[in-house]
């Protein structure tokens, strides 16, 4: 469902990717919500939390309803699932469906934060994954059915990086909160974050030293070629699979030497983790899990489901850079957020206008001469 993970430069300098798999392509909009954006987070039964943004900060939002005529999208409606603000802090959401459950209870005059609000409450409130974790001791927060996703409560796990490199999960299963450092940077999708951890150990074995001759008695086995190396990395798409690699690359894979290098290299890395469509497919009869969204079904007369790479994105947390690319994109599509710091207003972007083929150069090589 959801790949992500954190890669470091020669210079220290953190960088960060992510993947988003479903079966459908969903109405995202890119949103830039400006320092000073007011969000009110409700939950039923509980006063309201009401908060203006000290950050500026860029999104990858998805509605959380089905628009009407009688009643339009708002950007109230609009849910961040993946951003970065001004200060090089993220926030990313990954489907976790092992989250609902009994919840501790909270005091009725208690103000509750809605998960749905929080990407657009950890971006815009503060800087550093310490300052999330500290105020999450103090801020409770609540799972709530999505009616866009047919009542289904809130099924999913939040990840957020600084500019620094530290990492944190807040991960409710079963209903229960947990916060984690995340001393490996990596993230996909169940079981439970400290299962992954402890999953590692049965690849200590791994190294990207390639061993390319063994002795067996007296014949001498030689490899033909390089890349021996990844020959203990599991290879299936399952979220156990997916964590594994992505330690491993994001471990291994060489640190550029310059921030533009190094998100070239982020973004090769993430192409380890692009699905096409149809390289996996569940029958219905199967019972395999999806994320179903109102108003969008599957296409008529496709049997099954296919979870695809429907956007990956990367994010420069030094120079506050996001890139994004669609499933309909060869190419990824750069946002500046110093140059959009003048908007005082919010701007909305359908992800419909990213996409787009690579540019044509044959001009440019008719253009050219021989040597």
């Amino acid at each position: 469902m959801c790949t992500s993970l954190v890669y470091k430069d020669a210079a220290g300098k953190a960088y960060f990717g992510r993947t988003l798999e479903l079966t459908t392509d969903l109405p995202y909009q890119m949103v830039y919500f400006p320092a000073g954006f007011s969000t009110v987070s409700q939950v039923e039964g509980h006063p309201a939390v009401t908060f203006a943004a000290r950050n500026a900060v860029l999104a990858v939002t998805m509605p959380a309803r089905v628009p009407t005529a009688a009643a339009p999208l708002t950007m109230a409606d609009l849910k961040v699932l993946e951003g970065l603000n001004d200060k090089g802090l993220t926030f990313s959401l990954l489907s976790y469906p092992t989250a609902a459950g009994k919840q501790r209870s909270v005091e009725m005059t208690r103000a509750v934060l809605c998960a749905s609000d929080l990407g657009t409450w950890v971006l815009g409130q503060f800087s550093t994954v310490a300052e999330v974790k500290a105020a999450l001791e103090a801020q409770p927060v609540m799972l709530v059915p999505l009616a866009i996703l047919g009542g289904v409560v809130s099924p999913f796990h939040y990840v957020v990086h600084d500019a620094s490199g530290a990492a944190l999960v807040l991960e409710f299963d079963q209903g229960e909160m947990h916060v984690y450092d995340n001393p490996v940077g990596v993230m996909t999708n169940g079981p439970q974050f400290s299962w992954h951890l402890t999953n590692l150990s049965n690849y200590t074995h791994l190294s990207n030293v390639d061993q390319p001759s063994a002795t067996f008695g007296a014949f001498k086995a030689t490899q033909p070629d390089s890349g021996i190396a990844t020959a203990g990395l599991p290879g299936s798409s399952t979220s156990v699979g997916r964590f594994v690699r992505a330690a491993y690359y994001a471990q291994f894979t060489e640190k550029a030497a310059t921030p533009d290098l190094a998100v070239i290299t982020l973004g090769h890395v993430l192409n380890l983790f692009d699905r096409p469509r149809g390289a996996t497919i569940d029958y219905p009869s199967a019972g395999g899990g999806h994320l179903e969204v109102e108003g969008l079904k599957e296409e008529a007369g496709t049997p099954y489901a296919t979870e695809f790479t429907t956007w990956t994105s990367l994010a420069d947390l030094d120079r506050k850079l996001f890139f994004v690319r669609t499933y309909g994109a060869l190419n990824y599509t750069r946002f500046d957020l110093s140059a959009l710091a003048g908007a005082a207003e919010p701007k909305v972007l359908p992800f419909q206008a990213l996409n787009g083929a690579a540019p044509d150069a044959s001009a440019a090589l008719l253009a050219a001469k021989a040597p």
